[in-house]
């Protein structure tokens, strides 16, 4: 006996038995039926599933590329009328002049796995909301009480482009840097303290204690590889093969197996003064000796960018470390002074003059060829002539590295936790840019073979020829005679900063120069917005937990109801069909009957007792 009950879409009950069934679905055809209706219900139900799955799963897909996609042609003007979108506001209060961004982002998914979608605010001509102003915070030593009317014009543009319903709940956070650092203690605390007091009496937005400080170049380091690594995208999970992994070792879980999660990549930041290098240590460091160990306390970060502080999926441990006279321009003035000094002790004890005058100038090896250049100390010159030899010149600044014997250490003798060249990837900005893409013109994927050749022709090519070209416009349009003229030096600065510095090996291939990352400078600030409201997905996750689990039902009912129906009125109509057919044996065998109590009455027998129908 077969039951059958359902209550949508009405409630109804019926059941087959092979004795009310006709005789000829007692045999092969009442169980070819059923396994023929089972079949069609398991048909129906697999048939849904792969629909739905390939519908949703592209969706996904769909929106994982669409998502990368975004951040190269996203430069539409931001909704201000979607109540769903949040805003927050950074200013970078620099050494020259202080600058605001203002950062958007959508509801968070619901998933604790994955960070808020943080982007750049646009405005209705779709332009970056960004604003500079001059002179830099640290001007205000002196006068702390006029600081927030000096910062004023920057919260009241930012004012302005975040609608006002948003101000409450946006995030302000002032984070001051160089300029900072180097004012005593009590000069910025002054100056932080007048930005406490006065900007929640003139601006409504969401501004408290921790909001206003001085960060370290450690934090600015940190924020800037939290920024390039979250628009490239590597903070996000990936089941694809085709993505690189690396096996990571989270701090603090050293008992627990290693975690395998997206490759970040590595920067390298080559200024004008200084240069900065960040990279992932996945694995667990260890020191030579309890000296090191203490310096690597304060190059080593480890931080959650989760915003589920007993998840361990998005804890980092990086190393950031800044080194200032290691810069390009600061480099060459270190290298003129020593030139100087050295040319004027050998000359005294020598009785030369060289470099005194242009008719006996200093032949520079660091200089293009035939290049003339005059260096003025204390009331004397120095004169100069290029003779262009590149190798020669990176022997010459080789003792610049201030490198030591001891391991595991880099540029000044700085501890630096070993790099596994063969599993990383690195990004080269500013002055790594420069050198190889202004007049190289190979900017991008970088190849030691190739830029050294490059770099050699460049240095070997007379001076007067370097003029012609940049007279044709064959170098960049921002390159100037200051580039070409130092071009030379520049170039074995960075190689050398790169392969005796860092010890990177000649045959890294993973390091690419950039200026932009898709098309888009990104700022510290970006990481810095990013870190700072990692907690906020839980408010949203909170919110959402009982409605998110009501809605995944509705959906799941809305996607399947109609394959339900459909099922049921198959069912109702082979009822039918089923229950006609009973009808119609009961009629036949009812008419049987009748003909045989006729046949006996007419042959004067008494009508003999036949078993009707049950």
């Amino acid at each position: 006996r077969i039951s059958i009950s359902c209550l949508l879409p009405a409630s109804w009950h019926f059941s087959i038995s092979p004795v009310g069934c006709p005789r000829i679905f007692n045999t092969t055809l009442r169980q070819i039926v059923l396994i023929g209706i089972l079949a069609a219900a398991v048909s129906l139900l697999y048939y849904s599933l792969v629909v739905i799955r390939n519908k949703y799963g592209r969706a996904y897909r769909d929106k994982r590329f669409h998502r990368y996609l975004a951040r190269v042609t996203d430069t539409e003007a931001t909704d201000t009328n979607n109540p769903n979108l949040n805003y927050g506001i950074v200013v970078d209060c620099g050494s020259s002049g202080s600058r605001i961004f203002v950062y958007c982002w959508p509801r968070h998914n619901g998933n604790p796995h994955d960070l808020l979608d943080i982007k750049q605010m646009r405005d209705k001509n779709r332009k970056p909301v960004v604003m500079k102003i001059k002179p830099g915070i640290s001007e205000f030593a002196s006068s702390p009480e006029k600081v927030s009317d000096y910062i004023s014009p920057l919260l009241s543009f930012a004012a302005e482009h975040v609608p006002r319903a948003k101000h409450k709940e946006t995030p302000l956070y002032i984070l001051c840097t160089a300029g900072m650092r180097i004012l005593p203690e009590s000069q910025q605390k002054a100056i932080l303290e007048d930005l406490l007091t006065d900007i929640p009496v003139h601006f409504d937005f969401l501004f408290s204690d921790s909001h206003a400080e001085v960060i370290s170049g450690k934090q600015e380091g940190v924020y800037a590889w939290i920024g390039i690594n979250f628009v490239l995208g590597r903070f996000e999970h990936t089941d694809d093969e085709d993505e690189a992994i690396v096996e990571v070792h989270v701090p603090g879980s050293e008992n627990r197996e290693a975690i395998v999660r997206k490759r970040t990549v590595g920067i390298l930041d080559m200024g004008g003064v200084s240069t900065q290098i960040a990279y992932e240590v996945p694995k667990t460091v260890s020191f030579a000796s309890s000296q090191q160990e203490e310096v690597a306390k304060n190059l080593l970060a480890e931080f959650n960018l989760g915003c589920d502080a007993h998840q361990t999926e998005h804890v980092y441990r990086v190393y950031v470390a800044t080194f200032l006279g290691f810069g390009g321009n600061a480099a060459r003035q270190r290298y003129e002074d020593s030139l100087f000094t050295s040319t004027a002790l050998k000359n005294r004890l020598l009785g030369k003059q060289t470099g005194m005058t242009s008719d006996s100038p200093y032949l520079d090896p660091c200089l293009p060829l035939d290049a003339q250049d005059e260096i003025q100390q204390n009331g004397q010159i120095l004169y100069l002539r290029g003779t262009g030899d590149f190798n020669l010149c990176r022997e010459i600044i080789q003792p610049f590295m201030n490198k030591t014997n001891e391991t595991q250490t880099s540029l000044n003798g700085i501890y630096q936790p070993a790099v596994h060249f063969q599993n990383s990837e690195f990004y080269g900005f500013s002055e790594f840019y420069y050198c190889t893409e202004d007049v190289l013109r190979m900017g991008g994927d970088y190849n030691a073979a190739k830029f050294t050749k490059a770099a050699k022709d460049y240095c070997a090519t007379k001076w007067s020829v370097l003029r012609e070209r940049f007279d044709r416009g064959l170098y960049a349009s921002h390159a100037d005679l200051h580039r070409l003229k130092y071009q030379c030096f520049k170039s074995a600065w960075m190689y050398e900063v790169f392969h005796s510095g860092f010890s990177f090996p000649v045959s890294y291939g993973n390091l690419k120069t950039a200026l932009q990352v898709y098309d888009k400078e990104v700022q510290w600030t970006l990481g810095a917005i990013l870190y700072r409201t990692r907690f906020l997905p839980l408010r949203d996750i909170q919110q959402e937990s009982f409605r998110g689990s009501h809605s995944h039902w509705r959906s799941f009912s809305f996607v399947y109801n109609h394959y339900l129906f459909f099922v049921c009125f198959l069912i109702v109509l082979l009822s039918i069909l089923l229950y006609l057919l009973r009808l119609r044996r009961i009629h036949w065998r009812m008419l049987r009957n009748s003909s045989s109590t006729s046949l006996w009455m007419e042959e004067g027998l008494p009508p003999q007792k036949v078993a009707g129908p049950l």
